[in-house]
């Protein structure tokens, strides 16, 4: 890991000056504010629309109902946003000869390739601290104050699963010289393991499986199995990172 500070002090600065952290820490920020607004009115606005032909009951709108809103929005626009994070990071690299330049200086590939990694994950945490905070305030200000130390820690395992699709993408990025390949990659993976979450026996030692225990830990539920699920995922993470160093090592630039 020769020039890993270096090379994460670089990546970090690049992150800010693309502007790609400032613009994704505001998107998920609209997504956090936006969830709790949408678990609170959506009825209102169904009746509305309705009017007196359509008779629509909807139960009373809860707090679970505004995290289950901020989980299905991070789950689809964040996994999104990690793919396009993820998708051009070492293919475009590549494509422009900037990784064989880089790495004629004392750094090992190994660093190059998790610098940028956790530059992204870094990207993703702030990113999805944010919508944790406006989303825990708008829906303590709607409805009631969910448990700080569990909201927090499901947004932890959110930004786990979203690490997870990114390092998908990741790999497909190292892989090909084509950030249009590795996004491909990225969603197909995500349709994929949408697909087989639904398989009890399975999904929840997937990413998709960190939706229940999260769940659990935001609404102050009791025996919530974490262990399994983030460890899966960890195990996942360090796979993929482990196959994209190993495609990277030997490939000429």
């Amino acid at each position: 890991m020769t020039g890993f500070a270096t090379l994460l002090r670089k990546e970090l600065l690049e992150q800010w000056r693309t502007t790609r952290l400032p613009v994704v820490a505001t998107v998920f920020l609209l997504v956090g504010l936006s969830s709790p607004l949408l678990a609170r009115f959506t009825p209102e606005i169904l009746k509305a629309v309705g009017g007196d032909q359509f008779q629509i009951i909807l139960p009373t709108p809860t707090g679970a109902d505004a995290y289950d809103q901020l989980a299905k929005n991070l789950g689809q626009f964040g996994a999104l946003i990690a793919v396009l994070l993820a998708m051009g990071s070492v293919a475009t690299e590549k494509e422009r000869g900037t990784a064989a330049l880089i790495l004629t200086k004392p750094v090992s590939r190994g660093a190059f390739l998790v610098a940028k990694l956790v530059a992204i994950s870094t990207t993703l945490g702030i990113s999805t601290a944010i919508a944790a905070a406006g989303a825990w305030f708008y829906t303590f200000v709607l409805f009631e104050p969910l448990p700080v130390v569990g909201f927090a820690s499901a947004m932890v395992l959110q930004w786990l699963a979203l690490v997870a699709y990114a390092s998908i993408t990741f790999l497909g990025s190292t892989l090909t010289r084509s950030a249009v390949a590795a996004a491909g990659l990225g969603v197909a993976a995500f349709i994929v393991l949408g697909i087989l979450g639904i398989v009890p026996t399975i999904g929840r030692y997937l990413p998709t499986g960190l939706g229940a225990p999260a769940r659990g830990l935001a609404l102050g539920q009791a025996d919530v199995d974490v262990l399994g699920p983030t460890i899966a995922s960890l195990v996942l993470i360090a796979a993929l990172v482990g196959a994209a160093w190993l495609a990277f090592r030997r490939e000429e630039l």
